[in-house]
């Protein structure tokens, strides 16, 4: 494999059937692949690739595949499933790929698109599909036509994927090692139209963070699946490991993936409002409200691993409080100060997801979130400035101040009483993610039992390690 760049050759941007055919079929892009990517219920990559020439087919009749060998999906006498490549999320991969024949080089394509049953209707265990049903909500109940997010996506860098040993002692924009390797991942994201605004060392020794800039929520997600794949793959290159793991050193902050989000309408960004405190809206104040009502019984879905429950304890700055501030980093939501001119930049920052979740349903239940707010007209609890870490019990009793479930177990059962949770999933998702996360935490109560409630067991580094 190497890296490739030809100005006069277009990667990403498409809109139409007819443009992404030129392009695949075009003989000297050498596109020989198309693949597809989709998530399981667990928001696990699965995808699968096709000759290009079979491409055309794909729009007209969709690809089929077994999807009783996904996680999640299907029962094995249901199990043909066909998924219908989307035009507009077409990009090509920014390399070539080089065959045991130094003649044999060719490129390959990227594609997400609709999973449909072979009766043609949407399949409702589709991660992406619950997520478009919410986005459209949003659109004909409340007339928000845009629901923009830009999550921080933290990792890890490791020699392996067995033994969790940090290959810097750097910290908090300090130092480190590998930022290269931060760079190039930005560089190629650049190539297939992804855009980034930061990247830096984490806290943690051996973690980093990359920034994507905002776009809508749909976008970002399958953007979201991309990045993980790119961190993972130039990694690889480069002779190390990636992960997401949401906790996988113990004394160490763990990664979170905290989501910077506002809604849209014709264009302008409804969470301003030049005269509202903190310069928030109404609306935005409304939304605020939705995530900390909901807050608890959603946490399942924004942390869905064992593991992700040793990330949110006190120390680490991570949000264990249910709670929002202007300044407060130990709140379960931010919000990031207005500058001057900058109206657009107004926007809530929510901090307990973390990068091991399923993008999509995560995103979704965010919104769905936010409109129960807004439909209810939630009254916004007054902001906590003070680090929640250090105060009484008292005092957190004074400000009514709740805290995010202690595991996955607690947090499950939660999601399983809410209705908000059953209806952003769908049935079918729902059943099936509360039937999984049981089952992961069964494996894990026999394997490790409560012995290790805040510190990582090696259980974990061999169960997450190798696939988060």
């Amino acid at each position: 494999m190497y890296y490739t760049s030809d100005p006069s050759h277009k990667n990403f941007g498409f809109t139409s059937e007819e443009e992404v055919l030129k392009t695949v079929l075009d003989p000297a892009r050498k596109i020989e692949f198309v693949r597809v990517i989709f998530p399981d219920i667990l928001g696990r990559p699965m995808d699968f690739s096709f000759p290009s020439a079979e491409l055309e087919n794909a729009f007209r009749d969709g690809k089929g595949f077994d999807g009783s060998s996904v996680e999640g999906f299907v029962r094995i006498e249901e199990s043909d499933l066909t998924i219908k490549p989307d035009p507009a999320t077409f990009r090509v991969l920014p390399w070539e790929y080089r065959g045991f024949s130094e003649e044999t080089t060719w490129r390959e394509a990227v594609m997400f698109g609709e999973i449909l049953t072979p009766e043609k209707t949407h399949y409702e265990g589709d991660s992406r599909f619950r997520l478009k049903q919410v986005l459209r909500r949003a659109k004909e109940d409340f007339g928000f036509d845009d629901f923009k997010v830009g999550p921080e996506l933290e990792f890890f860098l490791f020699a392996n994927d067995r033994e969790p040993v940090p290959l810097d002692a750097g910290g908090y924009f300090f130092a480190g090692r590998h930022g290269e390797i931060r760079k190039e991942i930005q560089i190629l994201l650049k190539k297939m139209g992804i855009a980034s605004e930061y990247d830096h060392h984490e806290v943690a020794h051996g973690q980093h963070e990359i920034d994507l800039r905002y776009t809508g929520a749909l976008d970002m997600a399958d953007t979201g699946m991309l990045f993980r794949y790119m961190v993972k793959r130039v990694a690889r290159m480069h002779g190390l490991y990636a992960t997401f793991m949401p906790k996988p050193i113990n004394g160490q902050n763990g990664s979170g993936m905290h989501v910077h989000q506002s809604l849209w309408k014709d264009g302008k960004n409804t969470f301003f409002d030049p005269a509202g405190a903190h310069h928030l809206s109404d609306t935005a104040r409304a939304y605020i409200s939705g995530l900390i009502k909901h807050a608890r019984e959603v946490s399942a879905v924004f942390s869905q691993w064992v593991n992700s429950y040793k990330r949110l304890i006190e120390g680490y700055e991570a949000p264990v409080y249910i709670a929002w501030g202007q300044k407060n980093r130990s709140a379960y939501i931010r919000v990031p100060r207005y500058q001057p001119g900058k109206e657009n930049a107004t926007r809530i920052e929510l901090r307990s997801a973390d990068p091991g979740c399923n993008i999509y349903l995560s995103f979704a239940v965010m919104l769905a979130a936010g409109l129960e707010g807004i439909r209810e007209n939630i009254p916004l609890p007054p902001a906590v400035e003070e680090n929640i870490y250090h105060m009484s019990n008292a005092r957190q009793k004074k400000f009514s101040i709740q805290t995010l479930p202690r595991n996955l177990e607690e947090a499950v059962k939660l999601a399983e009483k809410s209705a908000l949770v059953r209806e952003t999933l769908g049935e079918d998702i729902f059943a099936k993610f509360i039937a999984n996360k049981r089952e992961e935490i069964a494996d894990y109560m026999k394997a490790v039992g409560s012995e290790f409630d805040k510190q990582v067991s090696d259980y974990e580094i061999g169960r997450y390690l190798p696939f988060l």
